[in-house]
C-alpha cells in the first residue's frame, strides 16, 4: 500500500514542525540545529568522521559543517583526530562530554513530547507508539 504525494507532503510537514517544536521547548543548551545535527551524527556512529562527509549528511555546506564543528570543539563536545588515510586532513568524533550532551538533549525532547502525548486519547498514544519502530525504519533507510 502506498499513500499519495499530498498524504506524504502533509507527513513530512508534521513531522518537521513536531521536531521543531520540541527542540524549542526543550533546553538545547546553546547547541545550535546545525550543531545537533553534527553531534547527532558524531554520536550515534562508531568512527570519526571528516568534514566533508559531515556536510553531506546533514546536509549543509563545508563551511557550515567546519564552523558548527568549530563550536562544538570549543565547547569541548567533539575533538579532532588526524585522518590516518591523509596527512593534511582530519576527522572528528564525539567526546564522551558530547555523546552525554546529545543523550541529555534527547531525553529533554522526550519529555516534552511525553505531556503533550498526555492531552491525548489512549488508543491514540497506542497508535503512535506502535508507528515509532516503522519511523525508525524510515528514517534509517537513507544511512
Amino acid at each position: 500500500m502506498t499513500i499519495g504525494d499530498d498524504a506524504a507532503l502533509q507527513l513530512v510537514i508534521s513531522l518537521n514542525r513536531l521536531t521543531r517544536s520540541l527542540r524549542r521547548a526543550a533546553s538545547a543548551g546553546g547547541v545550535q540545529p546545525t550543531q545537533l545535527a553534527v553531534l547527532a551524527l558524531l554520536s550515534r556512529q562508531q568512527g570519526p568522521s571528516r568534514i566533508g562527509e559531515i556536510a553531506a549528511w546533514v546536509p549543509c555546506s563545508q563551511p557550515t559543517a567546519t564552523a558548527a564543528v568549530l563550536g562544538l570543539e570549543s565547547a569541548g563536545l567533539i575533538r579532532r583526530e588526524p585522518d590516518p588515510t591523509d596527512g593534511r586532513a582530519s576527522r572528528v568524533l564525539a567526546t564522551e562530554r558530547g555523546r552525554s550532551a546529545f543523550a541529555d538533549l534527547a531525553r529533554g525532547e522526550a519529555e516534552v513530547l511525553s505531556k503533550r502525548l498526555a492531552s491525548l486519547r489512549p488508543d491514540e498514544v497506542r497508535l503512535l507508539a506502535e508507528a515509532a519502530p516503522l519511523l525508525r525504519r524510515l528514517a534509517e533507510a537513507a544511512d
